[in-house]
């Protein structure tokens, strides 16, 4: 996965068709970083609106033709495509564009969406050419929303790459099943298309510290370009200004960001259709505490979409674009002495990228921090290293470069005092008193605010105008003494419904997934998902219970839930035992982990109606569905069906593991889970 919250995805479908409703990022006809997006319409594999040809050899002079031959000196050397989900492959991909000057080739980082690979082969006319691919695997072995076209011209292509040099670095999570299935597979595929790799496969992983896998793999990496292409490093690394300041203190207020993903004054003026680059402005009418007692919050909240045109199925997703608690920016302005209304922009040195901005400019370092930059989760070594040169105690400017070096002792350093002392950029500007870096800087370097996913709570059939949301809030103590909070769930928690909507705008668009109902509403169906796992079965119930009323033929619906106290958190008490007097849901069994000495979980329940599950699963050819947590639940229950597959299939180990591997390349067995 790309190091993201959430990372739900069917294993049906893993290798099947183009997936629905991803944003259209391409502009017609834009000048990318030495790449020239140029229209072509005699390109028939590619949607219409991606229609775009990958000439890299640029640049180009003014009125010449784009595919005549230049100077093979004068284009990027290096190109690094990234596949990401959740901005930690593109981050990936801008770190390794940037070391690329310093080995004096030019470098860019480039989104496959944007371009028509099947030009690829092209970039071998480049002198010291490679193409670098920062692959994520999203969920259960997909590839991201904007490597799937990318993917699927992989599997289609028969073009012959036997000039291009590639080198690929995966990131993944070893919880998953397909651990790094988009990286192996493209590194994988290049190779079968004749494309020469000149250094190994990376595969991070994001269960145990991707940052130190992208850099043991980065730091031998450059050595092997270097050997490769006869080039050296131009000295010691030195911090490589990428955008420069430029402060308005003249500008019409109406051409200032003040939190929009893409269209300025998009806010104001919605308009379908809605998306990550156009999201859509969801009022919040409902917002209820879900549990009893206990010390965590658990939420239900609804959000209007009324005449928003948008479309969604139960077993979807609900991106939500938070924002950073005001008291965080507040105090990282404080402490640098910087005036946050101040109005400035961020312009590209390179007049090339297409990337003109790290985010929407002009704006003020009041709306960057608080709705564009990710300032609550503990940076990277790359921006530690860059930070550096503004200490002015020597040994924590030593401190901070160890911290950012591939030492083993640094790696352990950078370990410990940041990442599982849990320090955020103000925690750090805190225990360290001469770091007092100038904030455009500071802006520049830091990662992008991504948004959350949550599995939908409800049934368009049911609610078309309306998507719910359940969802528990994040908060704990840090080995500091300092309170962390969830950026997003604290933030959801505050929106409070009131008369006039002010407070509780949402912006939010959909995003499909293939966790489906089977299509014939006769067919069983296995839910398992504790605790806010529950979500999509909410939905699902709800359908059922609607097809129902339709007089459709429901078959069995069971659902295996778990919390930890019955008289805490036992989320949609109510609505389930409504659905369960309705007959919709025939089986309701219910795991409570900590209201006896030994703990009781949903495997653990599987296990008692092991017969029964069999039986569905078996003579009724039942659906099973797995929503939560993926490291220990969704492993856990997926060697509990293996041993009841093994004991009433009377089969070994090996078949029983098997059978169930072919029910998920069936569609019959699916999970929306997260780590």
């Amino acid at each position: 996965m790309d190091s993201g919250v959430i990372s739900n995805y069917s294993l049906s479908d893993r290798h099947g068709g183009r997936r629905h409703g991803r944003a259209e990022r391409a502009s017609r006809g834009q000048r990318a970083a030495g790449l020239l997006l140029q229209h072509d319409r005699r390109v028939p594999h590619l949607p219409h609106h991606r229609a775009l040809h990958l000439l890299v050899l640029l640049p180009q002079e003014k009125g010449g033709d784009p595919r005549a031959p230049q100077n093979p000196d004068s284009g990027r050397n290096i190109v690094v495509f990234y596949g990401s989900q959740t901005g930690t492959a593109e981050e990936f991909a801008n770190r390794l564009s940037k070391d690329a000057h310093r080995y004096g080739l030019r470098g860019m980082a480039a989104d496959p969406e944007e371009y028509d690979l099947s030009d690829l082969s092209r970039l071998s006319e480049i002198d010291k050419s490679l193409a670098v691919f920062c692959m994520a695997t999203y969920g259960e072995g997909d590839p991201t929303d904007n490597a799937q076209d990318f993917y699927d011209w992989l599997q289609e292509a028969d073009t012959d790459l036997s000039g291009l040099r590639f080198a690929v670095f995966g990131l993944g999570n070893k919880t998953y099943e397909h651990f790094n299935a988009m990286g192996k597979y493209v590194d994988k595929r290049l190779e079968e298309l004749g494309a020469q790799r000149i250094f190994e496969l990376g595969l991070g992983d994001d269960d145990g510290n991707l940052e130190e896998d992208f850099i043991t793999w980065r730091e031998q990496f450059w050595p092997a370009v270097c050997e490769h292409f006869g080039v050296e490093a131009t000295g010691e690394e030195s911090s490589i200004r990428q955008y420069e300041l430029v402060v308005h203190t003249d500008v019409n207020i109406n051409k200032v960001y003040t939190g929009e993903m893409g269209r300025l004054k998009s806010y104001e003026n919605q308009k379908p259709p809605f998306d990550a680059k156009n999201p859509f402005l969801a009022v919040v009418t409902e917002n209820r505490k879900l549990n009893e007692g206990g010390e965590r919050h658990l939420m239900h909240l609804e959000l209007d979409i009324s005449n928003s045109k948008i479309r969604y199925e139960s077993g979807d997703h609900v991106a939500v674009y938070p924002a950073n608690d005001s008291s965080l920016v507040n105090q990282i302005g404080e402490i640098l002495g910087t005036d946050l209304d101040t109005i400035m922009s961020l312009n590209n040195l390179d007049e090339e990228s297409n990337k003109k901005h790290p985010f929407p400019c002009p704006t003020s370092y009041r709306t960057a921090l608080t709705y564009y930059l990710d300032i609550t989760n503990p940076p990277r070594t790359n921006v530690l290293y860059e930070l550096a040169q503004y200490a002015t105690d020597s040994s924590e400017q030593e401190r901070l470069r160890k911290m950012a070096s591939s030492s083993a002792e640094g790696k352990a350093l950078y370990l410990s005092w940041v990442v599982e002392a849990r320090r955020n950029i103000l925690a750090i500007l805190q225990d360290m008193p001469s770091l007092r870096p100038p904030i455009d800087h500071l802006c520049e370097l830091l990662p992008r605010l991504q948004a959350r996913y949550y599995s939908i709570a409800s049934s368009s059939k049911v609610h078309p105008n309306a998507i719910h949301i359940c969802a528990v809030t994040v908060e704990y103590e840090t080995k500091t003494g300092r309170l962390n909070k969830g950026v997003a769930t604290n933030w959801l928690k505050s929106k409070v419904p009131n008369e006039n909507g002010s407070n509780s705008l949402v912006p939010m668009y959909v995003r499909k997934s293939q966790f489906r109902l089977p299509f014939k509403p006769s067919t069983p169906v296995i839910m398992i998902g504790p605790g806010t796992g529950i979500a999509p079965f909410i939905g699902f119930i709800q359908e059922r219970a609607w097809l129902k009323q339709q007089g459709k033929e429901v078959g069995e619906t069971v659902l295996y839930y778990g919390c930890r106290h019955e008289r805490e958190d036992y989320l949609y008490r109510q609505e389930l035992a409504r659905f369960q007097q309705e007959g919709v849901l025939t089986q309701l069994n219910v795991a409570f982990s900590r209201d006896q000495a030994e703990k009781v979980y949903v495997q653990h329940l599987l296990k008692k109606n092991k017969e029964n599950v069999w039986k569905l699963l078996h003579d009724g050819n039942a659906h099973i569905y797995v929503c939560g947590d993926a490291r220990n639940m969704a492993r856990d229950v997926q060697n509990t069906f293996y041993e009841i597959v093994a004991e009433y299939g009377n089969m070994s180990q090996s078949q029983a593991t098997d059978y169930v591997k072919k029910l998920m390349t069936k569609g019959r067995y699916s999970l929306d889970v997260w780590s």
